[in-house]
């Protein structure tokens, strides 16, 4: 039974991850949703719980836009590691 509250699409994106105080890495995105993200990953070192920013751009056709979030690793698999980004009132596009 799907528990997602938002559709998940599959993602053509790189998403650039930042460890506070700890590595940085750019990885590639499987899918991606209004509250969430799967990316790639390998000896990120990533744990359930953590948190971490995302910056990566989203392409709207004749528009890029770029985005940084805040999230939270949600699961780490053998395939990669979901991400739950932190909710916002505002757009805040860079």
């Amino acid at each position: 039974m799907e528990r997602r509250l938002h559709t998940r699409h599959r993602a053509r994106t790189t998403v650039y991850v930042s460890v506070p105080g700890g590595c940085h890495r750019l990885c590639k995105a499987i899918n991606l949703s209004a509250t969430g993200v799967f990316i790639e990953t390998t000896n990120l070192g990533l744990r359930k719980g953590q948190q971490v920013t995302l910056s990566f751009a989203i392409n709207l056709g004749t528009v890029t836009k770029l985005h940084r979030r805040s999230a939270i690793v949600a699961h780490v698999s053998r395939g990669g590691t979901g991400l739950m980004m932190e909710t916002y009132n505002t757009a805040r596009a860079l």
